[in-house]
């Protein structure tokens, strides 16, 4: 069963960095693809990265060059370091995994979900 915990979140000023990370401490997450999304107050919720089983990346257009998302495997974890924040971007931030087809991680549909971990932007 995939549990996943999300944490590093919490409130910086903008143009500040923050490095979210997503654990399991049981399933082997070097085995499913992993992504990252945002759902801001009253927004619906958007995809922001996501890294396949095989560590290939991809990112939403409005991060790229400033998110970097990971794999730790001896910890068992995936990282988004976020560098220059916006206070756009303040939102709940929660990592999901895809168990079906992990080659993928684009416009798939995310079987596991973590709880989140809310990130402030603002001075």
């Amino acid at each position: 069963q995939v549990q996943l915990v999300e944490s590093g979140g919490g409130l910086v000023q903008p143009g500040g960095s923050l490095r979210l990370s997503c654990a399991d401490s049981g399933f082997a997450l070097d085995h499913v693809a992993i992504g990252w999304f945002r759902q801001a107050p009253g927004k619906g919720r958007e995809w922001v990265s996501c890294i396949t089983s095989e560590g290939s990346t991809h990112y939403a257009a409005s991060v790229k060059g400033r998110f970097s998302i990971s794999r730790d495997n001896s910890k068992n974890a995936v990282y988004l370091p976020m560098n220059s924040l916006k206070p756009e971007e303040q939102a709940v931030y929660s990592c999901a995994a895809n168990t079906v087809a992990p080659q993928f991680c684009v416009g798939i549909r995310y079987d596991y979900w973590g709880q989140g971990t809310q990130v402030t932007v603002s001075s």
